[in-house]
């Protein structure tokens, strides 16, 4: 169910203009021919693909459709398209029947392999079929009772390792417990009710003879997600005492790998790659592999002063085909993940403090271009934050869609399945080798472009970091300088007709926000106002040269002068100012300067300003 300022509720409108019965007839259909309890198989369903088919496509597990049926092959190991399978031990286990359910399913229903890719209803109804051949194997018949089928529901994740197929089935009887409702990527509405009362079997477990869980002595992880420990090389990082040194953590910071997990294990386990994170996330079952203690600094975010103040969480996937890679499993492994470290540090659990590798800075001018924009257009912040704060989301469920006041503090909302925006993909944003030339891509995407004026027809704005001088931006897939992400906050400008304008990177720049549907109000925001003179800006917070000891090098605190605060302009703070700081390995020393520091959000990315020059 949608909520709050990150989501809306589609109205009856839009209700009737959504083809809700095909998909959810689907299921219903599928439940009553292969005698499973339609609860158990839509919660199956949701935990496997968010009741997503992607076209046909495959995803990171090498499966297809809303039951996620694997059929693994050899062009997917060769690393040739995006659906790579993210598990690098798969060409060794190619043989393996969990890799293959698709021809199991096939052979149960007698459905050819190629239409279970392609179509849906023939793709539940396999899995369907596949679940109760799991349930008669376990116990001989098939229940009515839903709470006869945990054992079931843990062989169909097809995971040998009990602590995950263990992790699997709780997901998905949780999802049973509290129902779930969601608009799928191509626009189908799907509704499973709650059913408070069904208390599985989870006895069952111990029938499949599955592998004891891995000890996780050395993890900091929750108990609901199958965490391991293995260190990143000690020079990819810097061993700290945060945050009883001094260096407080501020920032969780969501990035995705552009590679396979294992790939990525490997790099940060390499010395000298300068590459790390505190945790990598699997995308086909939300397996965590812890590599960095919390109490020390990874380098992942591209900018030390946020590396020394943040967690950094890495995402099996590529952000060019997010909606494949980004897996249920793993959006509710990192938000189980991200709870549990918020509540140990203190994080608020909003949008200003979980960010993307894509709203860090570049520490100073030069380093600009050159930053990432991971995870990208198509990690769902608007789902996540729901998994996040659910309780919140229930509070601001009510929030009302309007046309903004001038003046007045606004939170980006665009609803994510409804919200398709078209980009271009070349080859240089894909490093799976998908995309062989350049092409216009039309997904639900968590950005709204912005313009130089109120028109379809004008100008994107052009970043003057990205494109110095020039008069448009581009619709480039990773050209972040001209969008909006959900979750954010700014301040409005202006407003004209179907158009909304916000101060951004020192401009106007125009949104498309018809009655206020893709922003609603933040009357709690802080709104900082400059002075007579333009404020300065900065990529980071590090205090002056002659604030260091003696014997340590400074770090330079340079301001970005290819941006400007101008005057008479407005943006959010999305933190209480901060001192100036900066730490060293050396002495486990901790500096901090006079100076005091907001972090505001000024386009698709925060900088800092010096708190003595804004109001």
């Amino acid at each position: 169910m949608a909520a709050g300022c990150l989501a809306v509720l589609p109205s009856a409108a839009q209700a009737a203009q959504t083809p809700a019965a095909d998909r959810q007839s689907s299921f219903t259909d599928a439940a009553r021919e292969f005698g499973v309890p339609l609860p158990v198989l839509m919660a199956v369903s949701y935990q496997e693909s968010r009741w997503d088919d992607h076209d046909g496509q495959y995803n990171t597990s090498g499966g297809y459709g809303p039951m996620n049926l694997t059929d693994v092959t050899a062009a997917m190991l060769s690393g040739s398209s995006a659906g790579t399978a993210g598990r690098g031990d798969l060409a060794e286990l190619t043989s393996d029947p969990a890799l293959h359910t698709l021809d199991k399913a096939a052979g149960l229903t007698g459905t050819p392999t190629a239409r279970l890719r392609t179509d849906d209803r023939e793709n539940i109804r396999a899995g369907a079929a596949l679940l109760a051949s799991y349930e008669r194997e376990l116990t001989g018949k098939e229940s009515a009772d839903p709470a006869d089928w945990y054992g079931a529901v843990a062989k169909y994740s097809q995971s040998s390792d009990r602590r995950a197929a263990q992790l699997f089935a709780d997901r998905v009887f949780r999802t049973v417990s509290t129902g779930a409702s969601r608009t799928t990527g191509d626009g189908q509405h799907v509704h499973l009710a709650a059913q408070r009362a069904v208390h599985p079997e989870t006895r069952q477990l111990s029938e499949l003879k599955l592998k004891p869980a891995v000890s996780a002595t050395d993890t900091e992880c929750p108990p609901t997600v199958d965490c391991t420990f293995l260190a990143a090389a000690a020079s990819n990082g810097q061993v700290a005492g945060r945050p009883d040194d001094g260096v407080q953590i501020k920032y969780i910071v969501l990035h995705d790998t552009e590679s396979s997990y294992d790939a990525a294990i490997k790099t940060f386990q390499t010395a000298g790659t300068g590459d790390s994170a505190h945790y990598v996330m699997r995308a086909s079952d939300g397996a965590v592999t812890h590599m960095t203690h919390t109490k020390d600094i990874a380098f992942h975010a591209g900018n030390y002063w946020f590396n020394m103040h943040s967690i950094g969480i890495e995402h099996e996937g590529y952000a060019a085909h997010g909606a494949t890679w980004y897996s249920q499993a793993q959006y509710q492994a990192t938000a189980d993940l991200v709870k549990y470290l918020a509540a140990k540090f203190d994080i608020p659990l909003d949008r200003e403090h979980i960010i993307g590798h894509d709203n860090v800075p570049g520490p100073q001018d030069s380093y600009i271009t050159g930053m990432h924009w991971d995870p990208g257009p198509y990690w769902d912040w608007t789902a996540f934050m729901n998994m996040v704060a659910p309780a919140k989301a229930v509070q601001e469920r009510s929030a009302a869609r309007r046309v903004p006041r001038v003046g007045s503090a606004v939170t980006i909302s665009p609803r994510f399945s409804t919200n398709e925006q078209t980009v271009q993909v070349c080859p240089a944003d894909d490093p799976t080798g998908a995309t062989t030339e350049c092409t216009e891509q039309t997904e639900p995407s968590n950005f709204l472009p912005v313009r130089t004026a109120p028109s379809a027809d004008a100008p994107l704005f052009a970043d003057p970091a990205i494109h110095p001088g020039a008069s448009a931006g581009t619709d480039s897939i990773h050209d972040w300088g001209s969008t909006v992400e959900a979750g954010q906050q700014f301040v409005v400008a202006d407003t004209d007709g179907d158009w909304t304008a916000i101060w951004f990177s020192g401009a106007k720049v125009w949104f498309y926000n018809p009655r206020g549907i893709n922003t609603c109000a933040a009357p709690d925001a802080t709104v900082l106002h400059s002075g007579d003179q333009p404020a300065t800006l900065y990529g980071s917070g590090y205090p002056q040269a002659s604030e260091y000891p003696s014997g340590l090098s400074p770090s330079a605190q340079k301001p970005l002068t290819v941006y400007a605060f101008p005057a008479g302009q407005a943006y959010v703070a999305t933190q209480p100012p901060v001192s100036a700081d900066d730490f060293f390995v050396s002495g486990d020393t901790y500096v901090t300067g006079a100076a005091k520091y907001y972090t505001v959000q000024y386009n698709h990315r925060v900088v800092l300003v010096d708190a003595a020059q804004v109001s």
